[in-house]
């Protein structure tokens, strides 16, 4: 999720459309009637074999993430899925910005604690001084040199599942097995392009047939997803993958978020019994529910969206309780982490406050 810095905080929301054609944001691009996500600057990547100049080293680097962002936020249940939160420390930003984008105003005296900044923007200024650029999450954070490795969001969480497996946790699951990669990325494909991104299209959309579109897209794509989860318990196999991720973490969002702001209001998730029930087994699954900030969520894009909410009022619904309920998904069969185990105890200063949870 992508902020513009500059003096007016009106634009610093991250994606308040501009009345410029094809005008650069970071992660997303915004014409006259097209909304449009660019591909990260930064692209860098972190591996076994340190090809990018950027090895896999326990404490090395840092991961700066928004709750409030869907990007982030795979990461973040990557990392506590995969057992790496000794190895991967985390910074948790502001769900509100100011004019220089993502802050650590949560941190003791407005600093993170182990990089030592006040905004995420250091970073980006320090791998490339004066980059015109948006600042987004998820960002990995060089810790000796304070430099920005990646903000490639499309690639991290792979490179967390493949890459850094010397570092997992025993028990830790495989969320991207080879031999289910080519249905995996086939479906993440379609995921990513009408309902990921399709949200935002829809949300961004500045002209009635651009929001149209999407909005068909976003709801053409959410039943098809009812269809093949009507039997069978996760996306691809029989246990979570990159695929369930990638899914939750936009659904997650949507009766909160996408329903009413982004005006995807043909009917809210809670409605349909398939992808509800679905919803509600990731969302109790040890991993997946325990990185979820409603309020982080909700605050975020109805407060920083001034183009689209300028009142910044923060709505008081849904009532979270259901996401609690019984779900019975267990009768489909599968495992959620196939021959592994769950992941331990949220760690001690990352647990979501109970303002967030239901």
């Amino acid at each position: 999720m992508t902020t513009h810095r500059s003096a007016d905080t009106s634009t610093s929301d991250t994606s308040k459309p501009d009345t410029s054609d094809n005008t650069p944001d970071g992660n997303a691009e915004y014409g006259r009637k097209t909304f449009k996500r660019s591909r990260s600057h930064f692209a860098d990547r972190i591996t076994a074999d340190g090809r990018d100049g950027w090895p896999v080293e326990a404490g090395r680097y840092r991961l700066v993430v928004s709750r409030a962002c869907p990007w982030a936020s795979r990461a973040v249940i990557s990392r506590r899925l995969l057992g790496l939160e000794d190895a991967l420390s985390m910074a948790i930003a502001d769900p509100i910005q100011d004019d220089r984008s993502w802050r650590f105003t949560l941190d003791p005296d407005g600093r993170d604690p182990v990089l030592g900044i006040r905004y995420l923007s250091e970073a980006y200024d320090a791998r490339e001084t004066g980059y015109p650029g948006g600042v987004s999450v998820p960002a990995i954070v060089d810790v000796p040199s304070g430099r920005l490795v990646t903000n490639d969001f499309q690639r991290i969480t792979l490179d967390l599942a493949t890459e850094w497996t010397a570092l997992h946790r025993p028990g830790a699951p495989d969320l991207y097995p080879e031999p289910l990669r080519a249905e995996i990325d086939e479906v993440m494909e379609g995921v990513y392009r009408d309902l990921n991104n399709g949200v935002y299209r829809a949300g961004f959309a500045t002209g009635q047939r651009e929001y149209e579109e999407a909005y068909e897209d976003v709801f053409r794509r959410l039943e098809w997803l009812s269809q093949r989860l009507a039997d069978r318990r996760y996306l691809v196999g029989d246990t979570v993958t990159e695929a369930d991720i990638r899914l939750f973490t936009t659904l997650v969002r949507f009766d909160a978020v996408y329903h009413g702001h982004f005006k995807c209001n043909r009917y809210k998730l809670a409605e349909d019994p398939v992808l509800w029930a679905y919803m509600r087994d990731l969302y109790q699954t040890p991993g997946f529910g325990d990185t979820v900030d409603f309020d982080h969520i909700k605050r975020h894009y109805y407060q920083v969206h001034t183009g689209i909410n300028p009142t910044g009022i923060v709505p008081g619904g849904p009532d979270l309780a259901g996401w609690l309920t019984p779900h019975h998904r267990e009768e489909l069969g599968g495992r959620p982490f196939g021959d592994g185990t769950p992941p331990g105890p949220v760690p001690a200063g990352e647990e979501v406050p109970p303002a967030g949870r239901p």
